[in-house]
């Protein structure tokens, strides 16, 4: 069975560490990987490649960035003819960006079967584009595969139950495995933290948060004025956003650093005393981490790291000090993503179903 992955972002690689790995243990599965280019520079896609011992790149589109419609479209181009050259049994897309619908679309349009990993995760909030990507993607995919039983009742609300197979969390396996071997790991912080004393770890991306000025100033200046200091792992988006707005980045508590590699950001985050994050996968990483997560946003796809007040959501920021340096909860965690078998539970279920 030929399987092409469709993979373009920093999200979609980690997600493709486990299924690349599980595939190279079938010895009938074909597993041809297709780069979009989305994110397309060292320290957002060579490195996860490296460090996540995923193979390179069979066919790298090179598409880059751009507005939402034309990198899409171009994408869609590029996709179509790949899919028609390879003719597989099966077109994977991963999570919720630009690539995965792109992917999901060129797929229908050659009639090549859509499988989509992370399937029936809702914000619920129509500003994010992630958002319609995941729908639209959900609603022409063939097989859904979906991370947790919430994910699946969204999916039967929809009236897809048909198509969906509860696999669980790729994203589970990539970060238990990866934080089984931090032993004696160094921690990768910026000048002036110190890895033995309380810091906080901070990602911010996302377009609500950082495309108007007023808002991503009084992200910054929150951050900044905190009393522990606050690792911001700088997003290009967020860098290219401060810039344009003459907002500084580093200043008071705040230490910046690029992106890390996945490894390290794990290492960074499970030794920390908080998380300050609009990213999703960040905050399904902090619950299976421990450490608990502070989320600037008005929802989350994740509802299972709120229960116990692992994960705390805090939109317009005005509790932020109190929340992102409250103790770790004394909640139990359970099990939501499942215990580290999703990809080969994904890989059954293509198997099964066929093409």
């Amino acid at each position: 069975m030929k399987i092409v992955s469709i993979v373009g972002a920093r999200p979609q690689f980690v997600k493709l560490a486990p299924i690349a790995h599980a595939c190279a243990r079938h010895a009938d599965i074909e597993h041809v990987i297709v780069h979009t280019g989305q994110h397309y520079d060292q320290t957002m896609s060579d490195v996860f490649f490296e460090m996540l011992d995923i193979p390179g790149a069979d066919v790298d589109l090179g598409i880059g960035s751009g507005p939402h419609g034309a990198q899409t479209g171009a994408m869609l181009a590029a996709i179509e003819e790949v899919l028609e050259r390879e003719m597989p049994a099966w077109t994977l897309v991963y999570g919720d960006t630009n690539s995965t619908l792109a992917g999901a679309l060129a797929a229908v349009k050659v009639h090549v079967p859509v499988a989509h990993l992370e399937a029936g995760l809702r914000s619920f909030n129509r500003r994010m584009p992630e958002e319609h990507n995941r729908v639209l993607t959900d609603h022409a995919a063939d097989l859904l595969l979906a991370p947790t039983d919430v994910a699946m009742r969204h999916l039967a609300d929809e009236g897809l139950a048909a198509r969906a197979v509860l696999v669980g969390d790729v994203m589970t396996d990539v970060c238990l495995r990866t934080a089984a071997a931090l032993d004696g790991r160094p921690t990768p912080l910026p000048v002036g933290v110190d890895a033995a004393a309380p810091y906080l770890v901070a990602t911010i991306h996302r377009a609500d948060n950082t495309d108007e000025k007023p808002r991503l100033a009084t992200i910054l200046d929150q951050l900044a004025a905190l009393p522990v200091p606050v690792v911001l792992a700088a997003h290009p988006r967020l860098v290219a956003r401060a810039e344009g707005f003459g907002l500084e980045l580093a200043r008071g508590a705040i230490r910046t650093t690029e992106p890390l590699p996945y490894p390290d950001m794990i290492a960074a985050v499970s030794r920390s005393i908080g998380v300050v994050t609009d990213s999703g996968g960040l905050q399904k990483e902090a619950y299976l981490l421990g450490v608990p997560c502070t989320t600037v946003r008005t929802e989350t796809e994740w509802p299972e790291t709120l229960v116990g007040g692992w994960n705390m959501l805090d939109p317009d920021l005005v509790d932020l000090p109190r929340i992102a340096l409250r103790p770790v909860p004394t909640a139990e965690r359970t099990h939501p993503y499942g215990t580290g078998d999703a990809a080969e539970r994904a890989l059954d279920a293509l198997l099964s179903a066929g093409r």
